[in-house]
């Protein structure tokens, strides 16, 4: 699964340069970026509001996607806890998700997301990356629900998930997922609306082992009560048992 990322990226210029192919090159809603938060490490269960690019343009939303159909915010706060991640088998089919995978697609770039791997009976943090990109995507959904008793607007999203490459099979040694990860050359297709439902299945696979690289870091990262949004979290740790 993926429920905890890296993002740091506050430069509103250097997001658009990066996703000039996939943007319309008329967006200029730059200053969205005064109210990022840059993050070495959060946790998806705090709903953080992070930068998602759409066919037009990059917009915040929320992490934990609510679907139209939730009748109130108690029920919207209790479903967001469960769509931090979509299973990409299932997406068409979910009631949570099904209307937004045919046309509300959007990708999150970020730095890094980190996973646990299970050593006997040990959990070991590893900080995940693709290679030669900064700033890599990871395919989404979202939705804009209307809660109905106050007018309020909650624009949310899902990172989608695959089965495990082989590199994450050995990390996610237990439910062998990972975040879907899409290729430069698949964002904008990805984003379009306009898709059709093959194409959009024909994305929904695991990225490949050669593109990715991994490394052990603390074990601080396992804690909820520690403070893990440090540049230190970072830093590799070498574990001589897993060796």
């Amino acid at each position: 699964m993926c429920y905890n990322v890296q993002y740091i990226e506050k430069r509103a210029e250097k997001y658009k340069q990066r996703y000039q192919d996939v943007i319309p090159p008329a967006w200029n809603n730059e200053n969205l970026f005064d109210e990022v938060t840059p993050y070495y490490f959060v946790s998806g269960f705090v709903h953080p509001k992070l930068p998602i690019v759409k066919s037009d343009g990059v917009f915040l939303y929320e992490w934990g996607l609510i679907p139209l159909w939730a009748k109130d915010a108690v029920v919207a706060k209790d479903i967001s806890n469960k769509t931090l991640n979509a299973i990409g088998e299932t997406v068409f089919e979910k009631p949570s998700f099904r209307n937004s995978i045919v046309s509300k697609r959007c990708l999150l770039g970020i730095n890094g997301f980190y996973e646990w791997r299970d050593f006997n009976g040990k959990k070991y943090p590893y900080h995940v990356r693709a290679k030669g990109d900064e700033l890599f995507s990871l395919g989404c959904i979202y939705e804009n629900w209307v809660d109905k008793s106050t007018g309020e607007i909650r624009d949310t999203f899902s990172i989608i998930t695959t089965p495990a490459n082989s590199m994450m099979e050995k990390i996610h040694n237990l439910k062998k997922r990972m975040p879907l990860i899409i290729s430069r050359n698949d964002e904008g297709k990805w984003v379009d609306p306009k898709l059709n439902a093959e194409d959009i299945k024909s994305l929904i696979k695991p990225y490949p082992e050669s593109g990715m690289e991994a490394h052990t870091i603390s074990t601080d990262a396992n804690s909820p009560r520690k403070n893990r949004n440090t540049a230190e979290i970072l830093l590799p740790v070498t574990y001589a048992e897993l060796n």
